[in-house]
């Protein structure tokens, strides 16, 4: 089961947040936690928020375990950039552009083991046959 969540216009360049991105990829829900609590990036905290929305989803709509979570994807989009000016010499104006991001993060819980089946034994069945064979016709006789 996947379960993703998004975080839209985030007020932050993506090629910034894509570094922190790519460290928690593959990992336990529990050590990217611990991993974006501790990096000092505004990017940390905003994908954080974005995973512990993607944990309670988890948990509240689909109720799968959170210690079996792992992260499948972090990914990080780019969303409409803000075109301001700034004045510069004689007259002219600077282009300045303020970045924004599209978060999401994907979460992929460990599904239930199914049962292995035995593997079918056609020698044993064919050695019951003539036993049950040799019994009825003992019963018969």
């Amino acid at each position: 089961m996947e379960v993703t969540s998004t975080t839209k216009f985030v007020r932050l360049s993506p090629k910034k947040a894509r570094d922190v991105a790519r460290e928690i990829q593959g990992l336990p829900v529990s050590n990217a936690l611990d991993i974006l609590t501790f990096t000092p990036k505004k990017a940390a905290m905003l994908i954080g928020k974005t995973l512990k929305t993607a944990i309670a989803d988890a948990e509240n709509n689909f109720s799968l375990d959170t210690s079996t979570l792992t992260i499948k994807e972090a990914v990080i989009g780019a969303g409409p950039t803000l075109r301001r000016h700034m004045p510069r010499a004689k007259g002219s104006a600077g282009a300045i552009l303020k970045r924004t991001s599209h978060i999401s993060i994907t979460l992929v819980g460990a599904l239930p083991e199914k049962k292995k089946r035995a593997p079918k034994k056609s020698a044993e069945k064919a050695d019951k046959a003539p036993e049950t064979a040799a019994v009825a016709e003992e019963a018969t006789a």
